[in-house]
């Protein structure tokens, strides 16, 4: 049973359970939701992977996998590796689980023309845009917004429950700042105000990169370019800048981004909560531009190491022969080539 990587998928069903038992506890609104019973022999794409798991199962791996790191970061200095690996080995498993059992077990998952085709759906999934009569296969905007139905009819209660559990965001950054070198190891509040002044700095970016693409993109191609080249060498020079003049690591940029990825997502989190009082503003746009900008960097964090697994013939082969039995899998193999001699 191991072999077949069962654990993995027990791992997996557990963190689909708990997702939605903890959002009907807290929202209401239980339905069936129908599964199939049958052996799955056809390939899902990974955009429809991505849109049926993201938010039960990639996002609570990757904020386990960001805490994993943390800890390996600042544990004590006496604590040796084998004690590390001791304590955290099953934590580590169920994050890798939730980030790629639908991989694992998708059939023809690391066939490297899928490869392609998932590549290029997902571009034209996260970049069309949404409306009415849109559906959420085929724009990430239908996607998003119907993700979020269980907050439209959701109380006061609720909404206060949702917030709340989106504060562990900002303590994750509200820790991590103060210890940074450039800080000297100080704590005073002022720290952490400046954190927020280089999460408001950030988010200027995003709003000029949006700006950008909206005005330039179109007809302006070389303009906005040149336009992206120049935010980026700004971003550089004021890197450089602290470097050398406050002292600024590279162990002060990687826990930059530790700290602040989760901050920003907490922010959106809590955007979607109070969508009826911020619906219609600038401030809305910017969230659902800010949401775009994660789902598409998880999908990418995702796709990197698929991609790469894809390159190597022999892991597809595997995964069809621990996925079907030996008669299948070998007619899988069969296919391809009658298929090409077909076409000639």
């Amino acid at each position: 049973m191991q072999l077949q990587l069962a654990a993995v998928f027990f791992t997996f069903s557990y963190g689909t359970k708990s997702h939605y038992y903890g959002r009907t506890i807290l929202h209401g609104g239980a339905k069936y939701r129908p599964t199939g019973r049958k052996v799955v022999v056809f390939h899902a794409s990974f955009t429809e992977n991505y849109r049926l798991y993201s938010r039960s199962h990639f996002i609570k791996g990757f904020e386990l996998l960001l805490l994993l790191i943390v800890y390996d970061l600042f544990r004590r200095s006496y604590e040796s590796n084998l004690a590390y690996v001791l304590t955290t080995y099953a934590i580590w498993f169920m994050s890798f689980t939730w980030l790629f059992a639908p991989f694992l077990f998708n059939p023809s998952g690391f066939d490297w023309g899928k490869i392609v085709d998932d590549w290029k759906d997902w571009n034209k999934w996260i970049n069309q845009q949404g409306g009415i009569g849109i559906q959420q296969d085929k724009s990430w905007q239908s996607w998003w917004h119907d993700e979020q139905a269980h907050l439209r009819h959701a109380g006061l209660f609720s909404r206060l429950i949702e917030i709340l559990l989106s504060l562990r965001f900002f303590l994750y950054q509200y820790g991590l700042v103060y210890h940074l070198d450039i800080s000297n190891q100080s704590k005073n509040i002022v720290v952490y105000v400046l954190s927020w002044v280089v999460i408001a700095f950030i988010f200027l970016l995003m709003k000029m990169l949006n700006i950008g693409r909206r005005f330039l993109s179109a007809n302006h191609h070389l303009t906005f370019r040149l336009f992206k080249a120049c935010l980026f060498l700004g971003v550089v020079a004021t890197i450089i800048t602290l470097s050398i003049i406050c002292h600024l690591s590279v162990k002060d940029l990687i826990i930059c981004c530790l700290a602040f990825l989760p901050t920003g997502w907490g922010l959106i989190l809590v955007g979607q909560v109070v969508r009826p009082k911020i619906e219609g503003t600038g401030l809305w746009h910017f969230t659902r531009v800010f949401a775009r900008a994660y789902d598409y960097g998880m999908g990418v964090v995702l796709f990197a190491p698929l991609a790469s697994l894809a390159w190597l013939p022999i892991i597809s082969a595997f995964q069809t022969r621990f996925l079907f039995n030996e008669a299948f899998s070998r007619r899988l193999q069969i296919q391809p080539i009658l298929a090409g001699k077909k076409k000639h």
